[in-house]
């Protein structure tokens, strides 16, 4: 019996090629691909090892010996057990479940994002988990060595690549590892006392975030601002004021909006961020906009506003998301590029920042219980961590009373 380390002949789309382990006995040979990929300037097949150029060539050899001598005990395994062992049986014996893989789970974590529409997680998702495989080299990985300490180093990875990540994206990267564990736990493949997560493990918290909204007096400077009929920074002004008339509506939402969701002077709409059902007053500056883009005929059916209309098929939610996504980013340079400085806002200026504006401007205005219901918060503890970056009346006054004199 013959056991060897190959580089394929097959070429990856980044140039590299990969690894695999042959099993050769009886004119039969069978295969086990090792999940490493190198260029071919790193491997020295006459040594079947990486060379001392490839970063972390030493613990990389001492994982392809490993795997050759789990081939060899295999082989034995079999052969006391059934008295003779094909290279099929062997590599049966020694080959992985594909699932015992982190990042075969990994992979498997991001089709299902996409099977399920979820564009811009996947997108945000995926560039994640290629941090985490080059991270590993491209190693294997099982999850029994997906722990608190290779965990620690990895964050200090991520601060430490040519563009370094943010606290946040930091955060997020591990948010993405924490669900695919969970979800390989719920599927049996992991066993959950390998969980890196918890009080006495790695604790995930968001860094806090200031969210700075526009005044009132910017959001006036916005609406009064002129801009040529029909053009694109027009249409941009327009999503803006809308989404802030209807107490913050995600962009998402408001692209997706019908005209059978408007009913006797209301807004009827399933938020899409989690599913949550509720309606909102249409106020007469919110009529006004929804008035420019009123056709005859029309259909209820039809999107209230044009940027959807030219999609073929909207029950593929994943095309529906990226269409989203592709709009909002334009609307948002726009929006930054031409419609902040026409109306003279230093602030930065998205779509998103709608939403913080509304929230900016109810401040103290409205009680915490009915902010909830316009948010459409599942909690009210959300709501008040949403709010506690825009009301500042209490500690205003109470800086006052002690510098004020």
């Amino acid at each position: 019996m013959g056991v060897k380390i190959v580089l394929r002949k097959r070429v990856n789309g980044d140039g590299t090629r990969p690894l695999i382990l042959q099993v050769c006995k009886d004119k039969q040979t069978s295969t086990i691909h090792l999940g490493y990929a190198l260029h071919e300037k790193y491997w020295d097949a006459k040594k079947q090892e990486v060379r001392s150029s490839y970063p972390n060539s030493v613990r990389m050899n001492k994982l392809l010996f490993k795997k050759k001598m789990e081939v060899l005990s295999g082989a034995l395994d079999v052969e006391s057990e059934h008295g003779e062992a094909t290279s099929r049986a062997i590599i049966k014996k020694v080959k992985p479940s594909k699932g015992a893989d982190f990042m075969a789970q990994a992979e498997a974590y991001l089709e299902r994002l996409k099977q399920a529409g979820k564009y811009n997680q996947y997108t945000a998702d995926k560039p994640r988990v290629k941090h985490f495989r080059d991270f590993r080299n491209n190693v294997q990985t099982p999850f029994s060595e997906v722990t608190v300490s290779l965990l620690e180093d990895f964050k200090v990875y991520l601060g430490n690549l040519e563009r370094p990540l943010s606290e946040r994206s930091i955060v997020n990267h591990l948010v993405v590892i924490r669900s695919v564990f969970g979800q390989a736990i719920k599927e049996g493949v992991a066993d959950r006392r390998h969980y890196p997560f918890g009080a006495d493990k790695i604790r995930i918290k968001f860094p806090e975030v200031n969210k700075i909204g526009l005044t009132i007096e910017e959001v006036q400077r916005l609406q009064s601002a002129i801009f040529p009929v029909g053009s694109f920074q027009e249409h941009s002004r327009n999503l803006w004021l809308f989404s802030f008339y209807a107490a913050g509506m995600r962009a998402s939402d408001v692209l997706r909006l019908k005209w059978n969701d408007i009913k006797n002077g209301r807004l009827y709409y399933v938020m899409g961020k989690n599913n949550k059902s509720g309606s909102v007053m249409l106020s007469e500056k919110a009529q006004a906009i929804l008035d420019l883009y009123r056709q005859k005929p029309q259909r209820l059916s039809d999107f209230v506003f044009p940027d959807l209309k030219v999609l073929d098929n909207e029950s593929d939610k994943f095309i529906v998301q990226r269409r989203i996504a592709f709009t909002v980013s334009r609307i948002d340079k726009f929006l930054q590029a031409h419609v902040a400085p026409a109306a003279k806002v230093e602030k930065r200026l998205t779509m998103h920042i709608a939403r913080r504006t509304f929230g900016n401007i109810s401040g103290d205005r409205i009680p915490i219980q009915m902010l909830q219901k316009l948010y459409r918060h599942s909690s009210i503890t959300t709501t008040l961590g949403y709010q506690s970056n825009f009301i500042s009346k209490d500690t205003d006054d109470a800086l006052a009373a002690v510098v004020t004199f």
